[in-house]
Formats: C-alpha cells, sequence, structure tokens
C-alpha cells in the first residue's frame, strides 16, 4: 500500500481506534471513499454486487484522483449481504435513490442502536427516507461533489474537484480525525437543504450527458448541450427564488450565475470556466452508466425533484418535466445519442419559447 496524496506525511499504516466502517451499495462512489478510508487505516467493509465483488477480490483497490493520488489498498473485504455491515460504527450508504428503502430495511436488522449512518447520495430526500427506516439511529444528510470513473480491475478515479459536505452533529466527532487523514475531510453544515439544492442544480446536466452519450468533457464543451443545462438550471432557480431557498455556493461562481456562463460561446466559456473542463476525459455521469447498463436511472430524483417543487408552487417546469420523459423513454429503448442542437430545440419547444 503506498500514499502519494498531497498534503499526507507518509504512509497512513495502523487501524484508527478500532473503528470499523462500513459502504452500503458500493459502486464508483462507495469503492472511491471506502478505499481512502481503508487507506487512512480504517476497517472498512463494502457492500454491494458480487461482480464488484469478486473484482475487488481478484485485484484490491486502487485508488486515484486528479490531483495525483495514488493509493493501492491490496486488502480489502467486498460483501454482497447487508449482515456484513453488522458492528460497524459509521456507515456510509451510497445505493441510487430508488433503492434507499431497501437500503434501510436490510440495514434495520444489521445495525446496532448506536450506529452512525450518513447518506452520499444524490438528491433530497433519502436521509429523511433512512431515518424513517432506521428509527433510533443517528442518521445524517450528506452530499459527495466529485465524479468517480471505474477503470476496472478494481481501479477508481476522482476525475474530478470537490469534497465531501455533510450535515453537522456532535456523533461525527470521532470520525473527523479519519476522513482528514483520508484526504477527505468532512465540510460540515448546520443547514443542508441550501447544499443539496446547490448540487442537485449541478446534476441537472446529468440527463442532458445521458442524452447525450458523450463523456462529461465531450460534451460540456458543446455550446448547446450547456444550453441545456442552463435552461434546465435556470427554470430551477427560478422556482427557488419563488420559494424562498438560496442555493449555497459550491463551485467558485454563485449558482444563480451559472446559466449565464453556461450558455457563453465555446472560446469564451473555455477561457473563463476552464476549471469546469479540468475533468478525466473518461468521465461520464452516473446516469449515462445506468442507462448503458439497463439500470433505472436518478432522474426522478434530480430533475424530478424540480417539477415537485413547481407542483407544489402551483407552477410549472416544462424543461425539467421533458428531460425527465426524454430519460424514461431512453430507459425503455428510445431515442438516445441526441446531438446539442437538436436536444436544445426539443427543450426551448417544450418551455414554449422561440427557437434560435
Amino acid at each position: 500500500m503506498n500514499d502519494d496524496t498531497p498534503g499526507h506525511k507518509g504512509p497512513m499504516n495502523g487501524r484508527v481506534g478500532g473503528m470499523t466502517v462500513a459502504v452500503f451499495g458500493a459502486g464508483s462512489i462507495g469503492c472511491y471513499v471506502g478505499g481512502r478510508l481503508a487507506g487512512a487505516g480504517a476497517d472498512v467493509v463494502l457492500v454491494g454486487r458480487e461482480r464488484l465483488a469478486q473484482e475487488v477480490a481478484a485485484h484490491g483497490l486502487r485508488i486515484t484522483d486528479w490531483q495525483g493520488a495514488d493509493l493501492a489498498v491490496e486488502r480489502v473485504r467486498y460483501e454482497t449481504a447487508a449482515h456484513a455491515a453488522a458492528g460497524a460504527d459509521l456507515v456510509l450508504v451510497t445505493v441510487k435513490s430508488a433503492a434507499t428503502a431497501r437500503a434501510a430495511e436490510e440495514l434495520a436488522g444489521a445495525l446496532g442502536p448506536d450506529a452512525v449512518v450518513i447518506s452520499f447520495q444524490n438528491g433530497l430526500r433519502n436521509a429523511e427516507t433512512l431515518r424513517h427506516g432506521l428509527p433510533g439511529r443517528t442518521v445524517l444528510t450528506g452530499i459527495v461533489q466529485f465524479n468517480v470513473v471505474h477503470r476496472g480491475e478494481g481501479a477508481f478515479h476522482a476525475g474530478t474537484e470537490g469534497g465531501l459536505e455533510v450535515e453537522d452533529h456532535p456523533a461525527l466527532a470521532p470520525y473527523l480525525e479519519l476522513f482528514d487523514r483520508a484526504g477527505l475531510a468532512l465540510e460540515r453544515h448546520r443547514d443542508m437543504l441550501p447544499v443539496q439544492w446547490a448540487k442537485l442544480l449541478l446534476n441537472l446536466n446529468n440527463p442532458v450527458n445521458a442524452l447525450s452519450g458523450l463523456t462529461l468533457k465531450a460534451q460540456l464543451s458543446q455550446r448547446p448541450f450547456r444550453r441545456c443545462v442552463a435552461l434546465a438550471q435556470a427554470e430551477a432557480l427560478r422556482l427557488l427564488a419563488a420559494d424562498g431557498t438560496t442555493p449555497a455556493k459550491l463551485t467558485p461562481l454563485p449558482p444563480r450565475w451559472i446559466p449565464r456562463l453556461l450558455g457563453a460561446p465555446d472560446a469564451l466559456f473555455t477561457r473563463l470556466a476552464g476549471q469546469m473542463l479540468a475533468i478525466d476525459p473518461h468521465a461520464r455521469s452516473s446516469m449515462l452508466d445506468d442507462l448503458d447498463a439497463g439500470r433505472p436511472t436518478e432522474v426522478d430524483h434530480l430533475n424530478g425533484e424540480v417539477v415537485r417543487l413547481a407542483e407544489r408552487l402551483g407552477r410549472t417546469a416544462p424543461v425539467n418535466t421533458r428531460l425527465v420523459e426524454l430519460v424514461h423513454q431512453a430507459e425503455d429503448g428510445g431515442r438516445r445519442g441526441w446531438s446539442g442542437p437538436d436536444l436544445y430545440d426539443e427543450l426551448r419547444a417544450a418551455a414554449g419559447t422561440r427557437v434560435r
């Protein structure tokens, strides 16, 4: 095992106070975070699909990131049943949003009463679902800001910047040093809803990326695709303003400025937002991965939240509604591989505005 993470002084050996961390739903994000924590000395058990269990058993984990970190974890437990999480002090839930209720049901019979659970999932409601299914446990809201590329043979690469955001709570105190040592310091917030909405605004790119079939870098390099995202974000921002909600600032630019930047011509966008394109050339949205794998996507938990907000306010969200429809059609074998101009025209028509 070696670790070249910037800021770390030598290898991270030994267990941290005997604490055990379970990652439930360990796909790309879960394997990456779990691998970093294992490298920092935690006793980690990953729980997920048989396919990944076999891959990790054969190859171990290789954890890298865009800043040059390179960490090999040769021996890590990867199990396929919820009871493997029994006795865990800290449980990180990284399943897709539609599987959250089932995850709570499976974990309820395995976790001790003092286990601390963090939902590191997309969407707004997963921690609430976990709390309902895990009464008496401490369940906290969290988000993951970075994208992880699964490169095969146990290799997981964080291809974009960003960290871990989490609801502040005294129960986190025993784990702060561990996350610091892992290079994944927890950014704590008293109120997570503005943070969740800020992340969800960024995730409104996911269906555009999924429908394009391109890598994130290739998709974001094309102005028509960026204008699609700008339409979805601007619509959501108008609804949030009507609801009195101000999204948190997770990027160098405030959320309200991002749609205008996305709509800039390619040359200007590249000059002003080079950091946004400084991502792994193979990085894709998880929604595109789900479409390719024939799995249900999280579109109802992303753009669908904008649609539900509009309904609650007695308004409409035609752009996000249309994106939800198009992704569901793609799930059922409908059109994929949209061009930027075609998708932009489709969304403009849905919004009832003149295409230009």
